[in-house]
């Protein structure tokens, strides 16, 4: 059995987490209290890297950070690594978006979420990391109560819906972080 413990408060990770993940010896935790280091990398993975080792100094065993956000191809990328701090609510984040591709045609409201995992030891040594995306558009307005975050606003093209629209089990199958967190899993199944 390994007990892996989530670089996070966020409890919604969690529940997404223990719903994709499939292997019965490997569980998840998150680490109690108000969990905050400073996330000043560059990119996704340096994120996830500077809270993965965060956790391991406090916990002192196995934990996994995830950094994710949405990246907007019309926005230059944006608002990238800064989604979770893009605006003051979730909802001032999508209707900054929303407002930013006022106007733009729907072919080039392309975008992608992102998601870096990393996994570290009991002294905050990377073992393995793992990116995942999935890649669709920005809808003109949010749709669907699914889901958290950006959820509402970005439309995957096979589906014709918001993931905020998706069902649970599909979104767990093609979520950017359900592809870090899979191969994430098999090599923690397969190393520890």
């Amino acid at each position: 059995m390994v007990k892996i413990i989530l670089a996070t408060s966020n409890p919604h990770k969690l529940d997404e987490i223990n719903k994709i993940n499939d292997y019965s010896d490997i569980t998840f935790d998150v680490i109690n209290g108000n969990f905050n280091p400073d996330e000043n990398g560059q990119t996704f993975k340096e994120n996830a890297t500077i809270k993965a080792k965060e956790a391991s100094k406090t916990m002192k065993t196995y934990c996994l950070a995830d950094d994710s956000g949405l990246c907007v191809d019309y926005l230059n990328g944006l608002p990238g690594i800064h989604s979770a701090r893009y605006a003051p609510t979730q909802k001032e984040k999508i209707d900054k978006i929303l407002n930013k591709l006022n106007g733009v045609p729907f072919e080039n409201r392309k975008a992608h979420f992102t998601c870096a995992m990393v996994l570290t030891d009991s002294n905050g040594n990377v073992l393995h990391t793992e990116e995942g995306k999935v890649y669709g558009y920005i809808d003109e307005a949010p749709k669907g109560s699914n889901g958290f975050g950006y959820d509402p606003i970005f439309l995957v093209e096979e589906y014709g819906k918001t993931v905020a629209q998706l069902s649970e089990n599909i979104k767990n199958n093609i979520s950017h972080r359900a592809k870090a967190l899979k191969p994430m899993l098999e090599w923690i199944s397969n190393n520890l």
